[in-house]
This record gives structure tokens, C-alpha cells and sequence, in this order.
């Protein structure tokens, strides 16, 4: 068995949402005025602007990087990925509109980062101020996606995945994908019959699920769940 778990990782694998989160730690004010902006501004666009924000008030890295560090994530999916990594057959991918400094500071305090063949999202790097620089993945001047089911602009997440699959032919026998967004249902509708969509209960990708499911042709097998733990316990019981 040749399998692949494919990950979101905001409210999927981790327990918060990495965007909202520093802020919420670090600058509440910066939150509230998210909250306020979120339906006029592109979400990734906002989040730049927030840090440029938090970095002119003398916000630091240090902060920053320490904050993502405390942020909740689940033991129980600490070790179900873990153990699945070292039994060997399993390749893990990270498909995120977060962006990598944050997974990868996240990941780096938990042991996962190495368990990861890829991690595709938006990027960010750290500039010699201290500023964080956040791009979206696609840049808004150039080429766009041209999804029709609702990829947000910075990334379609269904496109990815394609190029992911292409990267690393032969196919999988199994592909696996844990998520919650309403933009997860995009590359869901390429999974096949044998492969499963454990989607975390009561959030966007349930709610895309509900609604065009069945309308779009999804194949795949559906599990929910509420908590970490119960992922744990499907990962345990694959074979």
C-alpha cells in the first residue's frame, strides 16, 4: 500500500486557526480589525497588512515566533502521524492557505516538520527588520487559477494537488485528506473511490459536502470528526 494523507493544516491539524491566532495573542485590536476587513480585503492580502501593522507597533519575531509555538495542537495528532511516518509507507503533504513560516515553526516544535514531503502555501520570509513578508501564492498581477468551485485567488488547492500527484507518479493507492474549509472541497472532488475525506465536523468543508456533494460527483468516502483523538483512531486502524 502506497498511501498519501494529504493535510490542511488550520483547525485540521492544528487546534487553532495560525492567522487569527498571533494576533489574538499579541494584538487584539489587530484582530478586531481583521474581523472588520475580512469581507473587503483578500485574506492573505489582510493578514500581510496586519503584520506590517503589528511590525510598525515594535511587535518582534521573537514574539511572533513564540506565539505560533504555544498555539494549540493536538497530542493525539502528534502521535498519529508520527507513527504512521515511521511505519514507513506513508507520504505526508501539508496543503495550506496559512503560510510556511508559520507551518513550518508550528511543525518544527512538534518533531513533524521531517515528516513532510511537501508543504505548499502561501509564501513568507522573514526580513532583516524583523518584518515578516507574506505574498500570496499566486500573485495578483500575474497569472490566475482558473477554478470554478470557490478556490480563494492566492490558491487552488485542487490545482495543487493535481501538480503534486504529477510530481509524484505512480499514482497512490490510497489518498487520504483531513480537512475543515470550505476550501478543501475543490481538490476533494479529484479523490477516487478508495480514498477518504475525514472532515472535521460542523465547519465550511461539511457545509460544501451537504450542499454540492452529491451535485458535483464527489467519489470518495466521508468520515467526521470532532476532535484530534478520533484521527488518531482512524490513522490506528489503517492497514
Amino acid at each position: 500500500m502506497r498511501r498519501l494523507i494529504v493535510f490542511d493544516f488550520d483547525w485540521s491539524m492544528a487546534d487553532q486557526d495560525s492567522d487569527r491566532w498571533i494576533f489574538e495573542v499579541l494584538a487584539p485590536d489587530l484582530r478586531r480589525k481583521m474581523k472588520t476587513l475580512k469581507d473587503n480585503i483578500q485574506w492573505t492580502d489582510l493578514v500581510s497588512q496586519s503584520l506590517r501593522e503589528a511590525h510598525a507597533r515594535g511587535i518582534t519575531r521573537e514574539q511572533i515566533e513564540d506565539a505560533l509555538r504555544i498555539m494549540p495542537f493536538h497530542p493525539g495528532m502528534v502521535r498519529g502521524i508520527k507513527r504512521l511516518k515511521e511505519e514507513g509507507n506513508t507520504t505526508f503533504l501539508c496543503l495550506s492557505n496559512a503560510n510556511n513560516i508559520f507551518i513550518t515553526t508550528i511543525l518544527e516544535t512538534k518533531g513533524l516538520l521531517p515528516a513532510f514531503e511537501e508543504i505548499v502555501t502561501n509564501r513568507a520570509e522573514w526580513e532583516s527588520s524583523g518584518l515578516l513578508n507574506l505574498c500570496r501564492r499566486i500573485d495578483p498581477h500575474g497569472p490566475q487559477h482558473d477554478c470554478t468551485v470557490g478556490c480563494s485567488p492566492n490558491m487552488c488547492k485542487g490545482e495543487e494537488l493535481d501538480a503534486f500527484l504529477a510530481r509524484h507518479a505512480p499514482a497512490y493507492d490510497q489518498i487520504i485528506y483531513v480537512g475543515d474549509g470550505s476550501n478543501d472541497f475543490c481538490p476533494i472532488l479529484r479523490l477516487r473511490s478508495q480514498d477518504m475525506v475525514l472532515c472535521r465536523s460542523f465547519r465550511g468543508l461539511q457545509r460544501r459536502i451537504d450542499k454540492d456533494g452529491e451535485k458535483l460527483g464527489l467519489k470518495c468516502q466521508v468520515k467526521y470528526w470532532g476532535g484530534a483523538w478520533e484521527v488518531e483512531e482512524i490513522f490506528n486502524a489503517l492497514s
